[in-house]
């Protein structure tokens, strides 16, 4: 069972990026908002008893002077909805991965493979706003979809007891080391459509060129001497992909740019 650590202000301590996000709010969605309290949020899955876990939040986790921190409960009061903000399974969190080393030095012991500690941010939202209001403040201010999962609480469902239960993002896919080959030989529909389903962001024409590479006769020659087949591997494609991708090649940066100086 996961355990969740919450920190967040002291009264009247000013929760600045609380403040910052309110008047993104305001200013870019027009909507009415009277405040945002954040909350950083801590998911240990590991084995650690209730002392170390109040250990870890007040020592590495809070600053004594102007922080106030909560297990397995939540600090938030007076809100209409609440959004929690953290990595969706698979994504590298940087801030997880040293609270993880930091919990490993206050048990006296590095954490085994099964074990994470996982980050995310909760905003307490005081406004005039619906659900809907709720998820496009996710959407379109405060989270990237492709990376971010989304948990959004009514601060009004009288079911809710001031406990938030602890979300784990661990990957739970079964490990597949199968290969597949991947044949170009399709029509254009059917090139942007492998491109798609594989998230590989390539257009028609980057498909065009690896279709023209796998065709070419010396390729499909040296391919077989290797004993390697005449199609590419899904392996290779997302090699490729990742490559060429705009974080890797920038190719926009990089694309030729023609303008007129009137």
């Amino acid at each position: 069972m996961a355990d969740r650590i919450e920190v967040g202000f002291k009264p009247g301590i000013m929760d600045a990026p609380g403040e910052r996000v309110k008047k993104q709010i305001i200013e870019n969605l027009n909507l009415s908002i009277k405040s945002v309290k954040t909350f950083q949020i801590y998911t240990i899955d590991a084995e650690i008893t209730d002392k170390d876990l109040s250990l870890f939040a007040a020592g590495p986790l809070s600053d004594p002077v102007i922080q106030d921190w909560a297990v397995n409960s939540t600090l938030a009061r007076n809100f209409d909805w609440a959004i929690e903000i953290g990595f969706k399974p698979g994504v590298t969190d940087n801030v997880g991965k040293t609270a993880g080393e930091s919990l490993g030095l206050l048990l006296g012991r590095k954490l085994n493979n099964e074990e994470r500690v996982y980050t995310s941010v909760m905003y307490a939202i005081e406004g005039d706003i619906t659900q809907m209001d709720a998820q496009l403040i996710f959407s379109d201010l405060l989270g990237n979809q492709l990376i971010h999962r989304c948990t959004i609480i009514s601060g009004h469902d009288p079911t809710w007891s001031r406990k938030i239960d602890a979300i784990v993002p661990s990957v739970k896919g079964k490990y597949n080391d199968s290969v597949n080959q991947i044949n170009l030989n399709v029509n254009d529909e059917k090139l942007i459509k492998i491109s798609q389903d594989g998230i590989l962001a390539l257009d028609l024409k980057e498909m065009y060129a690896l279709k023209k590479y796998i065709n070419n006769p010396d390729k499909i020659l040296e391919r077989k001497n290797k004993g390697i087949s005449e199609n590419f591997t899904d392996i290779e494609i997302e090699a490729l992909a990742q490559t060429w991708s705009e974080h890797c090649k920038h190719k926009i940066f990089s694309g030729r740019i023609s303008y007129f100086d009137k």
